[in-house]
């Protein structure tokens, strides 16, 4: 806890007259811009608050609880075909199960409660028809349960929306002898982010007391442990508000505002530290005013700010890549306040650093010391390992690859019934199904033809293995026909997505398959072909983007290739958790056997836009130091006594509050809680604060080589001032 707050006193420097100013390049310059008007800055940034503020209440209900699809793939095409040609009885209509251990379907106590549920099902403006229980298709064997089906009179977003309203009510109806619950994919769904919804606001009520207590010891002031606070409600203010703006224009998923939130805590702290730290030493170390302490900080953290949020945001543009409204959406939001933030750390910050001036340690804890930028033990540390490199790297090394080495087993899949939690309405619903109808009740398939091709389609769907029962076809508008086929296995099975593959294969030209588990399939089969694209295009522009600010290939490479092991090992550790079910128990989930299918690529993405803020600071440190001096040791002892602080401070923070989501009760928000906490665990204290000054000990000077190519084509970039 030492590394966080060091031991250090100061008193308030007389102010020292700059004429002239300190000579600083443009982002100084905005620095000091800002550092002079602040009443114009604080008022532009009270109006973006106030304008977007208003809206921010409305977007928890405006937000989409659907959006899981591949767009554009067979199984979207069919889904909107059933909508339109039969009724919307596809994959997002309502269906309601009526089961009584007591009772049968011909029983009238059984009849009334279905009667109930038929009635209330019509009355909704969300429901296009009802289709009543029927023998040998929608009631079970045994008598006991009974299905009635609502269409989709609305888009998926909507029918979510729908169950929302009416699962309470249908449940409502249930009697002494007969349970009514709502199933299916809207039903699913809304039970689903209903759990990580409350799931997250409980991580938050745990994280937030945690975090604070972190800040301040990282801050060592009350006053200075505000200013993260500050960049981070403004950020998430104006983000909550241009994301309602947004679902004005197109659906947005409800997780866009999750991400959003705790990307908005990460780099506020983080670029705050910085700043601060930065700030503190121009002003009470170097005893410049607070207006030229602002240019040099500025000039100097500012612009590795500036780098490592264009950084964040390429990281997660690539995620775009990948075809499907929840992941399009989910990264517009977090890009939304990377954007806020960002845009209030190099404006908004500085204007409140110079006008805080002396008082930005007001309320600080009696050890806290600011006028110290050079860490004492970090530059120990730093020394350390330049005397003693392989000593420290090879372990280091030797733990990341073992941690890395169970990726090469890891397996991934959609989510299965298992992330929605056992007593809700959907999952005892779904488990009653399946125990009444078999294992593939719960996931049909919808084959759409021609009419006349009805018989042929059926035919083959007959013939396959993977298929238990296949309904009569169900004539629709447009010359179209439904062919129901029931599998054998559990949707989640990898055995019915070659079921899917089969039937797609050997079904007559023109027919579609769609279903909940189709659409799972697709979407899984895109994450598979887009993951390579979008960690190819996440190294390859993070690569460029160092290049440029570092002037250094080899070093830039360096960046971004050890962002790959702390990676590796996150998903690592997460494979022995979540795949191999390891600490369930303690943790209090149900294995799935596998990792969520949109696991590697979105968490990928996060990681590498988190890694890369640790990246910056401590390179661009290096960096300043070697324009100044020429010296590869200096280099790295002064990037790591000079950042080591802030990447230890903020890492600990982050850690804390991914943490706090394994806690939670749902699966997936323990997934990113134990995969995005324990990567950045490694990547702040093994790889930056370890592995990266290792390297460059080794490579010495030749970390800073540039050839004759990139002295002429890149533009001059220096981390120091003038």
């Amino acid at each position: 806890m030492s590394a966080i707050a060091a031991p250090i006193r100061h008193s308030t420097p007389a102010p020292v007259e700059h004429p002239i100013g300190v000579a600083v390049g443009p982002i100084g310059r905005l620095g000091r811009w800002t550092a002079t008007h602040f009443r114009a800055v604080l008022s532009a940034w009270l109006v973006i608050a106030v304008v977007l503020g208003f809206f921010a209440p409305k977007v928890e209900t405006a937000l989409s609880g659907a959006g899981w699809e591949a767009s554009g793939s067979q199984s979207a095409q069919a889904r909107k075909l059933v909508e339109r040609h039969f009724q919307g009885l596809g994959s997002y209509g309502l269906t309601s199960v009526v089961y009584s251990p007591r009772e049968t379907a011909t029983d009238p106590g059984f009849k009334a409660v279905v009667g109930r549920v038929e009635h209330l099902l019509r009355s909704n403006s969300a429901i296009s028809t009802v289709v009543a229980p029927a023998t040998g298709i929608s009631i079970s064997a045994d008598g006991h349960t009974a299905i009635v089906q609502g269409g989709a009179a609305k888009n998926p977003n909507e029918m979510v929306a729908a169950a929302d309203k009416l699962k309470g009510k249908l449940h409502a109806l249930s009697t002494s002898s007969a349970v009514v619950n709502l199933t299916g994919a809207p039903g699913m769904w809304s039970d689903f982010n209903a759990a990580n919804r409350s799931a997250m606001l409980r991580s938050e009520v745990i994280s937030w007391p945690v975090t604070l207590g972190i800040m301040l010891l990282a801050f060592g002031s009350l006053v200075a442990a505000g200013l993260p606070l500050m960049l981070t409600m403004v950020g998430l203010l104006a983000a909550a508000g241009s994301l309602y703006l947004g679902t004005l224009i197109l659906p947005i998923s409800i997780w866009a505002m999750n991400f959003a939130l705790m990307f908005a805590l990460a780099l506020g702290i983080d670029y705050a530290l910085f700043l601060v730290y930065r700030f503190r030493g121009a002003f009470f170390g170097s005893k410049l005013d607070a207006q030229e302490a602002t240019a040099v900080t500025m000039d100097t953290a500012g612009k590795s700010v500036l780098f490592s949020g264009v950084t964040v945001l390429v990281s997660l543009t690539a995620v775009m890549l990948v075809p499907s409204p929840a992941f399009r959406s989910m990264s517009l939001g977090i890009m939304l306040a990377v954007v806020f933030v960002l845009a209030a750390t190099l404006t908004l910050l500085p204007a409140v650093l110079t006008k805080l001036g002396a008082k930005v340690d007001n309320l600080s804890l009696p050890w806290a010391h600011s006028g110290e930028h050079r860490s004492p033990r970090f530059a120990a540390w730093g020394e350390r390992l330049w005397r003693h490199p392989l000593r420290y790297g090879i372990p280091a090394l030797v733990v990341l690859v073992a941690l890395a080495y169970p990726v090469t087993q890891l397996k991934t899949s959609m989510p299965s019934i298992k992330v929605v939690p056992s007593g809700d309405s959907s999952r005892v619903a779904y488990d009653r199904v399946q125990a009444a109808m078999g294992p593939g009740s719960t996931g049909p398939l919808q084959l759409v033809a021609p009419s006349g091709q009805a018989a042929a389609v059926a035919r083959v769907a007959q013939q396959d293995r993977g298929i238990a029962q296949v309904l009569p076809a169900q004539p629709g508008s447009g010359g179209l026909a439904l062919v129901t086929a029931i599998p054998r296995q559990d949707p989640s099975s990898p055995a019915v997505g070659a079921t899917i593959e089969r039937l797609r294969a050997h079904a007559p030209a023109g027919t579609v398959l769609g279903g909940a588990a189709a659409e799972n399939h697709d979407l899984q089969q895109v994450l598979s072909a887009k993951t390579p694209l979008v960690i190819g295009v996440v190294l390859g522009l993070g690569f460029l983007l160092l290049l440029i600010a570092l002037q250094a290939p080899l070093l830039a490479a360096v960046g971004v290739l050890t962002n790959l092991l702390a990676t590796g090992a996150a998903f690592g550790v997460a494979k022995w958790i979540f795949q191999d079910g390891a600490l369930h128990s303690l943790l209090g989930f149900q294995s799935q056997g596998f990792l969520d299918a949109w696991g590697p690529v979105f968490f990928f993405a996060m990681i590498f836009a988190i890694s890369m803020d640790y990246t910056v600071f401590l390179l661009s440190s290096a960096k300043e130091h070697w324009d100044r001096t020429r010296d590869a040791r200096e280099a790295m002892v002064g990037g790591v006594a000079h950042s080591g602080r802030v990447i230890f401070a903020a890492g600990a923070v982050m850690v804390a509050v991914f943490l706090t989501f394994a806690l939670s009760g749902p699966l997936p928000p323990k997934e990113m809680g134990i995969i995005l906490g324990v990567a950045v665990l490694l990547d702040a204290m093994l790889v930056r604060l370890l592995l990266v000054p290792v390297l460059l000990r080794l490579m010495g000077t030749h970390a800073w080589y540039l050839p004759r190519w990139g002295r002429r084509m890149l533009p001059e970039v220096r981390f120091g001032h003038a």
